[in-house]
């Protein structure tokens, strides 16, 4: 399986526009860090509901190709959020995602987002990747 500086190497090629960097992957998981920017904030100052579903997404995505190989064309077909609490929109988002199931053609894993330095989750996902048969 790809080493977290392969997976770290890939995400920076294919995915230029992302922030996120992996902090962990391994053992059907991996854990993701997103900086926080006024490039991210909504009114209130609270992180946009699309940076923590980028930040669920790729989780999720860095997770499953820690367990199948380094597979692009992985990708997903549904995403699930709930939002719990307010971010603070000072700190990064870290998503801290466990596969709960990877099969021959989907796998399915759980996010849990949270603002840096505080353990109250703020928001919830459940994402359903489809895996291609011919990898």
């Amino acid at each position: 399986m790809p080493t977290q500086s392969e997976l770290s190497a890939f995400l920076i090629k294919e995915f230029p526009q992302t922030q996120c960097t992996i902090e962990t992957v391994g053992n059907m998981g991996a854990t993701i860090r997103h900086p926080v920017g006024a490039g991210e904030l909504r009114p209130g100052g609270t992180v946009s509901g699309p940076v923590m579903m980028a930040v669920a997404d790729v989780a999720l995505y860095v997770a499953i190709l820690g367990e199948i190989g380094i597979v692009p064309l992985a990708v997903t077909t549904n995403l699930n959020i709930n939002f719990l609490r307010k971010p603070a929109g000072d700190r990064a988002v870290i998503g801290v995602c466990k596969l709960i199931k990877v099969g021959k053609t989907l796998a399915v894993g759980e996010v849990s987002l949270y603002s840096e330095g505080n353990d109250a989750v703020v928001a919830h996902v459940v994402g359903t990747y489809a895996i291609p048969r011919d990898r």
